[in-house]
Parts: C-alpha cells; structure tokens; sequence
C-alpha cells in the first residue's frame, strides 16, 4: 500500500509541532483513519514504553466511528547512563514508532465495546496475550507499507546499547523480529497485495 499525501491526514488530528512530520507521515500510510479522531499526547506517565495507544474512556462506549484515540509518547528515553530526548532519534526511527502503534489502533477499530475492555483485561494478565497484540499490530504496519520503517526502529532499539537490557530483551520477545517483518512482506507480495483482504499468519504465533 503507498502512502498518500500526508498534508490531507489532519482531520481531527491533535499533533503536537516538534513531531507533526513523522505523525503525518506515518498516517499517511493508513487512509481508513484519514477521519479518526487521534490525539497525539507527550506525557511522563509512561513508566515502562516508549509510546502506547489507547481509546479515550470517554468515547469507548460510543460508536465505532466516534471514538477518540491517544497515542501516548514518553518524551525521553530512560538510559542506562542518564535521559535521551526522543526528539534525537531519527526520524525514520519515529515514524516506525508511530506506525506501530497506528497498527493497534487499525486492530481496535475491529473491535467492539466488550472486545476491547477483555484485551485490556487481557492485556494486563497475559504475556503471551500481549506477544499476539504487539506482533498483530506490526503485522497491520507491514500490510500498509511500513516494513522498512519498522525494521530500522527494531534495530534501532536492539543495537542501542545504551538501553536497558530489561527494555531491550522485552522488544526482542513481544515484537516481530527483522527477519519475521522480512517474511511478512514476501507473503503479502506472493497474495498480490491489491487483492490482500486479511493478514497473513503472524510468525511465531501458531
């Protein structure tokens, strides 16, 4: 899938300036949220991600097409030596960031009311559930054209050696690997992508 102009993807948009590029960029990748109500929200709160997207309580319990969705972004990174501000990283780094989470939100629009609250749920019990969410979500990045941009921010991340361990063996476990983003993009090629009408098997959760 081809990204489109980028300019035309501020419709109910909320993009704080210093990252408004990267964000328009990824969401250029994805025309079905070309309306979606996001907001784009740096806070500190985020304790152990670097960002996380997630439906507004408020308009959870609304139609699907009135909901209101946050991507929350940690504005530094922890190190092992002190802070880095995410605004140092590349920005093809970030714009794989973004079109991750762009891939839950295309996963929670799929999603009833009830659905979601169980993921949440899900989410909070499971490891092995949240092994499905990340990688389903970098399986919708692939889908629209943002493999290259998620295997610099994976290696971006396994290389940095800076970065906690902890952080580093998490994104190695719960996420597609290089190789896995690699395969993805072959099957899809193989289906003929203009014909694609659902995701292909996610590796490494059969």
């Amino acid at each position: 899938m081809n990204a489109q102009e980028p300019r035309q993807y501020t419709q109910g948009k909320v993009i704080p300036s210093v990252i408004e590029e990267a964000v328009l960029q990824a969401l250029s990748h994805y025309p079905a949220l070309k309306e979606t109500s996001i907001h784009f929200v740096f806070t500190d709160k985020l304790k152990k991600s670097i960002m996380a997207a997630r439906p507004t309580i408020g308009s959870l319990f609304k139609k699907r097409r009135n909901r209101t969705y946050k991507v929350l972004i940690n504005p530094a990174f922890k190190l092992d030596y002190g802070i880095e501000s995410i605004n140092q990283i590349p920005d093809s780094v970030m714009v794989g960031w973004l079109g991750h989470e762009l891939g839950h939100i295309m996963d929670y629009e799929n999603k009833s009311t009830w659905e979601m609250i169980g993921m949440g749920i899900s989410y909070s019990l499971s490891r092995n559930y949240i092994r499905k969410a990340e990688r389903l979500a970098d399986a919708h990045a692939v889908d629209h054209g943002m493999a290259p941009y998620l295997v610099v921010k994976k290696y971006f991340i396994l290389n940095h050696t800076e970065l906690p361990q902890a952080y580093r063996d998490k994104i190695e476990a719960l996420y597609l690997s290089p190789e896995d983003i690699d395969k993805l993009v072959a099957d899809l090629e193989s289906d003929d992508m203009g014909e694609q009408t659902e995701l292909p098997s996610i590796p490494g959760n059969s």
